[in-house]
């Protein structure tokens, strides 16, 4: 799938990178958090309509794509796209072992079965697909835009790559109209970025014991 691959260790049952010294979830309550960020942040209880299209820069354990096919179940809509965007990908083990530690969210078995057999597959009710690299080499030259962004690398203190202003200037130009994108972080330099790249930015209670997150609106 990819010549580089995640590397981990656990912290219980948390992945850690090895790479970035970040867990790849909250250590208080991962679901918790990605609910209260990335689903909340994106309004997208009121959103999701068949058709819509959400874009992640770290696919991760692929817990915030699960969370969105239960949104989307529950909901009843249907036709829901997701494209994530990966440069280290877990195995299928690694993933489903992450993803033990949620164990009433549905479609993570289902997530790791087709996780092991390529990078297309459907969850409930929503239509994904990784591209598997560099998201500033990768983002580029794809076709697509999204309606809603989860911005999900690991901290930009670690991972300064993936919160670059040229790259946050690509995730804009792959953004609908009145598009939106939503991250964990509110560092300053994370919303410099987002609003040279076009978007209205707004500070938000953080989840857990982070005092604040970003939510941003193509303006």
């Amino acid at each position: 799938m990819a010549d580089q691959r995640a590397d981990i260790e656990w912290n219980g049952a948390v992945p850690v990178s090895r790479a970035f010294d970040d867990p790849y979830f909250s250590l208080e309550d991962g679901l918790a958090e990605t609910r209260h960020v990335f689903v909340d942040g994106n309004d997208l209880g009121a959103r999701l309509v068949p058709g819509f299209h959400v874009a992640e820069l770290g696919f991760g354990t692929g817990l915030n794509l699960l969370a969105l096919a239960e949104l989307a179940w529950e909901l009843g809509v249907e036709g829901v796209r997701y494209t994530g965007f990966e440069a280290f990908p877990m195995t299928a083990e690694e993933m489903a072992r992450a993803l033990e530690a949620f164990p009433g969210l549905s479609g993570r078995a289902a997530l790791a079965g087709a996780w092991g057999r390529g990078v297309s597959f459907t969850i409930g009710g929503v239509a994904a697909e990784v591209v598997v690299g560099d998201a500033r080499k990768m983002l580029p030259g794809w076709p697509g835009v999204a309606d809603a962004w989860f911005l999900d690398g690991f901290a930009p203190s670690r991972n300064p790559e993936l919160w670059e202003p040229g790259l946050l200037a690509e995730v804009a130009r792959h953004t609908a109209p009145g598009g939106t994108a939503a991250t964990y972080s509110a560092a300053g330099d994370v919303r410099r970025g987002l609003e040279a790249a076009g978007f209205a930015v707004e500070r938000r209670p953080g989840f857990g014991r982070k005092r604040h997150m970003t939510v941003a609106r193509l303006s």
